[in-house]
């Protein structure tokens, strides 16, 4: 399958054809949103989760996007897309919080600050007040993380946490995938030493 035969159409419309039978169109939306998922998986593995776990839960959610859409409620198949993904996520986090007790339990959102459960009930997760203090932390951190990164550094890094893999990073620089894999080395060197 060529990527490039699919991208003179929409989301919509390749759901469409999709649905009309084109199975191979759900390869290629798979693909296309799958740097989407590795950008999500990434911010929270930087949090302190397991990134192959995330990644696999952020999948599933993609495929369920492709699987459920109906362009008849007025949403954009890639807002769908961000919206079951992420929640898939979220729910495997609540899962390992619940049943595990691995390090993943880090990576909620502040945002995510308040759930019904399946009997109509609100659980209400923090304070504003930590969650207030758990965010000027958040910030001050990233701050310090970004404040002791080289400029190469801080590139490579916002490269990644988009989702782009070595190679991508790379091409986008002009350096070579070597030189990429030793600036994230030396990231998480740095980001050990501060949080560590």
């Amino acid at each position: 399958m060529n990527l490039n035969d699919y991208s003179g159409y929409t989301d919509e419309e390749l759901i469409g054809r999709l649905r009309d039978g084109e199975d191979e169109i759900e390869d290629y939306l798979l693909e296309k949103y799958k740097r989407m998922v590795r950008g999500m998986a990434r911010k929270l593995y930087l949090a302190g989760g397991s990134q192959e776990d995330l990644l696999q839960e952020g999948m599933l959610g993609l495929f369920r996007a492709i699987r459920t859409y109906d362009g008849t409620r007025g949403t954009s198949f890639s807002t769908w897309a961000h919206l079951l993904t992420e929640r898939q996520m979220y729910s495997a986090i609540e899962s390992s919080r619940a049943l595990k007790h691995r390090t993943l339990n880090d990576s909620i959102s502040i945002d995510e600050m308040t759930e019904e459960s399946g009997e109509g009930t609100i659980r209400t997760v923090e304070s504003p007040e930590t969650v207030l203090v758990d965010r000027e932390n958040a910030e001050d951190l990233k701050k310090r993380i970004f404040e002791a990164l080289s400029p190469l550094e801080r590139r490579v890094l916002e490269e990644y946490l988009k989702g782009y893999d070595y190679n991508e990073i790379a091409e986008k620089l002009g350096r070579s995938p070597k030189s990429v894999d030793n600036a994230l080395q030396r990231i998480r060197n740095k980001v050990s030493a501060i949080t560590g």
